[in-house]
């Protein structure tokens, strides 16, 4: 009776750890990096979250009127245009690039649609938001 016992506590403990082997396998970590974080700001239409990576001087072009901003000026421009805008919905179409970064999505917003697009590229140790444009469909 004992050994019977035995053999069936050593059989489910292997059980179990065949069990949490097998499952850890299929766990991956995912870690979020500037881009992800950019569309992921993009799809709130928020604009702290897309402030954390806007360079120095960006570029914004919003249904064809562009210009160069400072960081700060940006920041008010996009509050502007989210607070006229506010966002629906969020989709990245197309993706490319290895150390500069660009991105393609469609916005949906209260009051249109928009083809967005955005570029980030590696200055110094991190990556910067260096263009945005917003335009309309």
């Amino acid at each position: 009776m004992k050994k019977l016992l035995i053999v069936l506590g050593i059989m489910l403990l292997g059980g179990v750890f065949t069990s949490f082997t097998l499952s850890a396998r299929s766990i991956s970590i995912t870690v979020a990096g500037p881009f992800e974080d950019v569309v992921a700001a993009l799809k709130q239409g928020d604009v702290n979250g897309l402030s954390r990576y806007l360079d120095n001087t960006v570029e914004i072009n919003i249904s064809g009127k562009s210009n160069s901003y400072s960081k700060a000026q940006a920041e008010i421009i996009l509050k502007d245009f989210f607070s006229k805008n506010q966002v629906k919905s969020f989709e990245l179409v197309h993706q490319g690039g290895d150390s500069s970064r660009f991105g393609i999505g469609t916005m949906t917003t209260g009051s249109g649609t928009f083809r967005v697009s955005f570029f980030l590229q590696k200055k110094g140790g991190s990556m910067v938001l260096n263009e945005l444009r917003f335009e309309s469909k």
